[in-house]
């Protein structure tokens, strides 16, 4: 019987760390060695994730363990450098990045993080030691976006994407009230979200030129996805645009491209991202939907272990949708 490869969790009492905790106790080739959350030391892990409850023993930690493969840092953004500076980890552990700290810049003391969005940077990716996974934003905007900037057509693009409310985080604020959420939207982060420069960087590689994406997000009335609408300017027609996206994409296990409309629910527990295309004039719409937590975080974490490790991206991922 194969020997499974032991990973381990920081910061494992958040949204993004519940997920991966659901995740890998049903991936086929891991074993979940701990859990580590400094403020839930010693509880079980179903205590703070209930609808694990039955499914797993495990109790949080707030010990670091050295007798890993492989750690996720699901730590808050600007936290993980820090961490890692202030521990021992051992030579050969792999490392995945669920924050922020090295999307822009990858270089560090210790190695080289190699950002983590396999439709751009695969065959990186399976010779890393340390990935930054994407922002959930930037994942569902630069997929959306890719074929066209591979083909030089980015200029100027005009984003609007909402966001569930677990997009925000499991610390509570004002935005995340029941009483606030409910029968409610707004935007925030006008033309300045964090994403921006993230996601600038991927297309501006293959664009091979300046791209101006000015970007509106939205807070939304539900628990998780994120959907996108991307305009921009283009002289090619509908059927053409079909065909670039088609190609680019032909046998990716996760992104697909409909030309039916598409809805939230499509995409809801799972690590699929969909892809709707639109045109009326020289006026073309890109939309893209995936889950935040899921191809926006913790699924694309375990697709990008999976290729770190030698192994079908898929594995561990083939998860159903919630349409009803």
């Amino acid at each position: 019987m194969q020997t499974k490869t032991k990973v381990g969790i920081i910061g494992a009492a958040g949204y993004t760390g519940g997920e991966l905790i659901r995740l890998l106790l049903n991936h086929p080739n891991v074993e979940l060695t701990f859990a580590l959350s400094r403020s839930n030391a010693n509880k079980p892990v179903y205590e703070v994730h209930s609808d694990l409850f039955g499914e797993t023993n495990l109790e949080f930690t707030n010990e670091y363990a050295n007798n890993v493969d492989l750690l996720f840092l699901c730590l808050p953004h600007k936290e993980s450098k820090s961490w890692i500076e202030n521990n021992s980890i051992s030579n050969p552990i792999k490392i995945i990045d669920l924050g922020n700290d090295f999307r822009l810049d990858g270089n560090f003391t210790q190695g080289e993080f190699i950002y983590g969005l396999s439709e751009t940077c695969e065959e990186a990716i399976k010779k890393a030691k340390y990935v930054a996974n994407p922002g959930c934003f930037a994942t569902a905007i630069q997929l959306a976006l890719l074929p066209l900037a591979k083909e030089k057509l980015l200029n100027k693009v005009y984003t609007t994407g909402i966001t569930g409310a677990t997009g925000a985080g499991q610390q509570l604020q004002p935005t995340s009230h029941f009483s606030w959420r409910t029968n409610n939207i707004s935007a925030y982060k006008t033309l300045n979200h964090q994403h921006v420069p993230e996601i600038c960087q991927t297309l501006e590689k293959l664009n091979k030129n300046k791209v101006k994406l000015e970007f509106v997000p939205w807070r939304g009335d539900f628990t998780r996805g994120i959907f996108t609408s991307s305009t921009l300017e283009t002289y090619l027609s509908l059927e053409s645009i079909y065909a670039i996206y088609e190609t680019f994409y032909k046998g990716n296990p996760f992104v697909f491209v409909s030309r039916n409309t598409i809805d939230l629910k499509q995409v809801v527990n799972t690590n699929k991202c969909l892809i709707h295309i639109e045109k009326q004039d020289e006026q073309v719409v890109v939309h893209s939907i995936i889950d935040n937590l899921v191809k926006g975080a913790s699924g694309q974490a375990i697709q990008n272990m999976n290729l770190m490790l030698g192994w079908e991206p898929t594995l561990g991922l083939k998860l159903k949708a919630s349409a009803f």
